[in-house]
C-alpha cells in the first residue's frame, strides 16, 4: 500500500460534471490508493480562481477544470504554472479541433446545451455565501451582503438566511453577545439592510433549555439562565436601536412568514 496520494481539484464554470467523470474514471484504475477529488462548481470570476489556486498551492492539489471562456482558461494555466501547479486543460483543445474544422468560433457561452436562468446561479452564488459568513461578525460578509440579519443566539437567524438565501438573496447574520462588540460596518448600516430578530424571552428559554439537552448538557447552564438571557436581550435591544434597523419578533412565525417581513422592508 503506497502512501503517496494525489489530491485533484475539479473546476468549472458550471457543474463539473464533465471533469469529475474524468477524474473519477482515471482514478478508478487505482482502487488501491488514496485519490482525492474537491468539487468547485459554478467558478466564474479570476478572484474565485486565485482562492482556488492558493489552497490548492497549500495541498499540491492537480487543477482538472472547464471552463467555456478562454480568458478564464488562460488565466487558470498562468496562475497554475507560476505556482507550479499539475492541471489538466479539458476545454481549449476539443475547442480548438472543433474551430479549425468548422471554421466557426465558439459561443463562449455558460451551460449553453444545458441552459439555466439567471435567477438559478444567483441563488447558488448566494446560498454559498450566506453559508460562508454564518453566524459571523466579519466585514467582508457585512459589505458583500443583501441583508444583514441581527440578533441573540436562537432567533432562528441561521434557518432564515438559508431561506433568504434559497430566494436569491446574500444574507450574513450577526450574533449579539454582550461580552463581543458589533462590527461598526453593522452600527453604521449605511445601506439600510440591518434587520434585527427578537422572541419572547419565555420560549428562547424553552428552546435553549432543549438545546442544552440535545447536546447532553444540563439545563442549568448560564446559556439558559433566565438572568442571562434577560441581559442579552437588554444587549440586544440597545444594539438594535442605536441602529435604527427594523425589528421583527419571530415569536410566532415560522421561517417562510418571517422572510416575508424581511423582504417587505426591500420590496416594499
Amino acid at each position: 500500500m503506497s502512501e503517496k496520494q494525489v489530491l485533484f481539484y475539479v473546476v468549472s464554470d458550471c457543474t463539473g460534471k464533465t471533469a469529475k467523470n474524468l477524474v473519477e474514471s482515471a482514478s478508478g484504475q487505482y482502487p488501491e490508493q488514496k485519490i482525492e477529488k474537491k468539487n468547485f462548481p459554478f467558478v466564474r470570476s479570476t478572484e474565485k480562481i486565485d482562492e482556488i489556486i492558493e489552497q490548492a498551492v497549500k495541498e499540491d492539489a492537480v487543477i482538472v477544470f472547464t471552463t467555456v471562456k478562454e480568458k478564464l482558461r488562460k488565466y487558470i494555466i498562468d496562475k497554475s504554472e507560476k505556482n507550479g501547479l499539475e492541471y489538466v486543460d479539458m476545454m481549449t483543445k476539443p475547442l480548438e479541433i472543433i474551430t479549425k474544422r468548422l471554421g466557426v468560433d465558439p459561443k463562449e457561452e455558460f451551460a449553453l446545451k444545458y441552459k439555466l436562468d439567471e435567477a438559478y446561479f444567483k441563488r447558488i452564488e448566494a446560498m454559498e455565501f450566506t453559508l460562508q459568513f454564518d453566524d459571523l461578525n466579519e466585514e467582508k460578509g457585512i459589505a458583500e451582503a443583501d441583508i444583514v440579519l441581527v440578533g441573540v443566539s436562537r432567533t432562528s437567524k441561521t434557518p432564515l438566511s438559508i431561506h433568504l438565501s434559497y430566494l436569491g438573496y446574500k444574507t450574513a447574520n450577526v450574533p449579539l453577545v454582550p461580552e463581543v462588540d458589533v462590527h461598526p460596518a453593522v452600527m453604521e448600516n449605511k445601506d439600510n439592510k440591518v434587520i434585527g430578530l427578537t422572541i419572547d424571552p419565555e420560549l428562547l428559554n424553552d428552546i435553549r433549555i432543549e438545546r442544552l439537552k440535545k447536546m447532553g448538557l444540563g439545563d442549568d447552564a448560564t446559556y439558559a439562565a433566565k438572568e442571562r438571557i434577560k441581559q442579552e436581550f437588554e444587549y440586544a435591544d440597545s444594539i438594535m436601536e442605536e441602529i435604527g434597523c427594523p425589528v421583527i419578533d419571530v415569536t410566532d412565525n415560522n421561517i417562510e412568514e418571517t422572510a416575508v417581513e424581511v423582504l417587505a422592508y426591500f420590496n416594499g
